[in-house]
């Protein structure tokens, strides 16, 4: 069951002072430096694709593929997490990430890149990073807990994490997009990926081997090892997601936000722009969300501890609702970009105080698993709007799909603004219990 006690956790330990090794600087360098070869081999990959097969239809399949290898790995990858070192399963995560995207370059020069060989690395690579992800994710609020916690810290961590996210969306393809004309569309330029998961992997390295020791497993878990007691530690991080109702609220939130969005963004807006003569807009939708996010996020982490989390979850609801609505009448090519920017500017504070919340609900020792769990059925959520969506364009017309995508996020905001679970968003106390944030080992 669900912790519901908000009370510290007297059996901690005393912490040493944290030190420049415990610095959220380092970590938010780690993470930017992932993100950063993501964005690259994002956009190199389809092109290095359809530059070696000529045909479409392979680059959709990588994607695909690797889409459903890295939902598949999160439904494990936490049991990972949270029985290893996570600051040594991130190092390990990004230096074999490196050597997957290296290893694309060295199978050209021997043999010759196929799609066979692209789906073999791709899914390597994809398979390699979710641990690494989940595990980067987990060691945040255990700096925070170095750092000394205090009032609105962690909201303002979580705040900048998302700004260096959506900074990174569009520096990420713009890096990838510049090689690409420069060198051409060559195995080589995703060198430059390897090198920035192994500085990602070094600068993780830097930080306090504290932030990776793995808590004491949870009231009510077995323990046992082999396959018996895996399947005992997820059936208890599912029966958590299932059962704690913020965090059930909050994933399914996020579920239906992100299947909103990637339908809109790859099956209406693509055709609209298309159909309206100006399809190099197709691309600016995702600036438009990214520079939105970035505003949004910026001013959440300067106001953070000032503002009531319940009245940013209010504004991002009402904007989420307003800016779908906008974008799916597909008025006019301006208004979609504006709605887009909208969508993304009231959202980055929903998307921080849903990740601070989270953070606080879950038990540090089972965090793993559970984030593992949550992002599983993020990516997952695409996949149940996306054929249905486009079934009805194809139908009926994009004007229809687009009002079947403005219900869908009106009815979800308005359930969300209603639902108990949502209203007290907001801490008894300025500074978030230590027993939700994890003990650390002295």
């Amino acid at each position: 069951m669900p912790r519901t006690d908000r009370r510290p956790d007297r059996s901690a330990p005393a912490m040493r002072a944290p030190g420049i090794r415990a610095s959220p600087v380092i970590w938010l360098t780690s993470y930017g430096l992932s993100l950063l070869g993501k964005g690259i081999a994002a956009v190199v990959l389809p092109l290095l694709v359809l530059e070696r097969t000529g045909d479409v239809l392979a680059a959709g399949v990588l994607a695909s593929v690797t889409t459903a290898a890295s939902a598949a790995t999160g439904l494990v990858s936490g049991l990972l997490v949270d029985r290893v070192d996570r600051r040594t399963v991130t190092i390990v995560s990004d230096v074999l990430a490196a050597v997957s995207v290296a290893a694309l370059p060295l199978v050209d020069l021997l043999w010759g890149l196929d799609l066979v060989w692209f789906l073999v690395l791709g899914v390597l690579g994809a398979v390699i990073r979710v641990p690494g992800t989940t595990a980067q994710e987990t060691v945040l609020p255990v700096l925070v807990r170095l750092g000394g916690d205090g009032p609105g810290r962690l909201d303002r961590l979580v705040a900048i994490r998302e700004n260096v996210g959506n900074v990174l969306a569009l520096a990420g393809p713009g890096v990838g997009g510049v090689l690409v004309g420069v060198l051409g569309p060559t195995p080589v330029v995703l060198v430059v990926t390897a090198v920035t998961s192994l500085l990602a992997a070094a600068t993780t390295g830097l930080l306090d081997p504290r932030v990776g020791a793995v808590a004491p497993r949870a009231v009510g878990e077995s323990g046992a090892g082999g396959v018996r007691g895996a399947v005992a530690d997820l059936v208890a991080s599912w029966r958590f997601l299932a059962a704690d109702r913020l965090v059930l609220g909050a994933t399914l939130f996020s579920a239906v936000l992100v299947a909103v969005v990637v339908s809109l963004q790859t099956t209406v807006l693509p055709a609209y722009y298309v159909a309206a003569g100006v399809p190099a807009l197709t691309g600016l939708t995702l600036s438009a969300l990214a520079g939105g996010g970035i505003a949004g996020s910026a001013l959440y982490a300067a106001l953070a501890g000032r503002v009531r989390r319940r009245t940013w979850f209010v504004f991002g609801m009402l904007g989420f609702g307003a800016g779908i609505a906008l974008a799916g009448s597909l008025a006019a090519p301006w208004l979609v970009l504006a709605a887009a920017a909208l969508v993304g500017f009231t959202n980055a504070p929903v998307g921080a105080v849903l990740g601070v919340l989270i953070i606080e609900a879950t038990p540090d020792a089972m965090r793993g698993r559970v984030l593992g769990a949550q992002n599983t059925l993020v990516l997952a959520a695409p996949a149940a709007t996306g054929a249905p969506i486009a079934a009805v364009a194809s139908a009926a017309g994009l004007g229809a799909a687009g009002v079947v995508l403005a219900v869908l996020a009106g009815t979800a905001a308005v359930v969300a603004l209603l639902v108990p679970v949502f209203r007290g968003l907001d801490p008894p106390g300025e500074v978030p219990a230590p027993d939700r944030l994890g003990t650390v080992p002295a």
